[in-house]
């Protein structure tokens, strides 16, 4: 399918998950993601209920990030923080894996986790997408992480958060989507400002986009 500015924007999650956030910086991402069309505003969830507000009316999603960024918060903190975004009106929750569970190889415990999270989500009709966080992972930790992924079957798994030491790599995202072989979608997000980057991430696979720049990116498609 050939893109167009239109399709182009229902490829982002529309990002602002700063510490600094306030009513003016949410209402400002929420003015955007309806003016350009994004699938998803991608906040704190602080910010739901506001930006459920903001953009009542429109088939633009609110998604809560959970566990973020450091996903260290347990299984069960991370349960309740799920359910309290979906009960302030979150339609999709991007959690964060424990990624110290994953450097242990401590696999059973990774998919009881994805296992509980992804089942609570489903449950109530939300999408979830689960973070890896690749910049401290292995390949072959990447590959297994995609492998649990593909057999619990979350509805995304997404590169990065952002706030790591690095953000998304076109090999990353061509390893997870080879991996999961159609069975989950891929998320590319950390560090994509740029048409250039993003249609890279989009080339090899990425199905979402979360980025910051979503109207600096629009604008170099435009110009292209």
């Amino acid at each position: 399918m050939e893109l167009t500015r239109k399709t182009l924007a229902k490829y982002f999650d529309h990002t602002f998950l700063k510490a600094y956030a306030t009513e003016d910086d949410l209402r400002k991402l929420c003015n955007e993601a309806k003016e350009i069309g994004a699938a998803m505003v991608a906040i704190n969830p602080e910010w739901i209920e506001f930006c459920k507000k903001e953009l009542a009316g429109t088939d633009v999603h609110v998604g809560g990030a959970v566990s973020f960024p450091l996903g260290q918060t347990g299984l069960k903190n991370k349960l309740d923080e799920c359910r309290n975004c979906i009960e302030a009106g979150a339609d999709e929750i991007d959690y964060v894996i424990n990624v110290g569970r994953a450097k242990m190889h401590d696999w059973d415990w990774i998919r009881n986790e994805m296992e509980q999270l992804t089942k609570l989500c489903h449950d109530n009709g939300k999408i979830i997408k689960v973070i890896f966080e690749n910049c401290y992972l292995e390949k072959d930790e990447i590959r297994q992480l995609a492998l649990i992924a593909k057999d619990v079957k979350p509805d995304f798994i997404k590169t990065s958060t952002g706030f790591g030491t690095g953000g998304a790599k076109v090999e990353d995202v061509k390893l997870m989507v080879d991996t999961v072989e159609g069975e989950v979608k891929v998320k590319a997000a950390g560090g994509i400002r740029t048409w250039e980057a993003c249609k890279a991430m989009i080339e090899a696979g990425a199905q979402r986009i979360g980025t910051s720049s979503s109207l600096k990116i629009l604008e170099g498609f435009d110009q292209q």
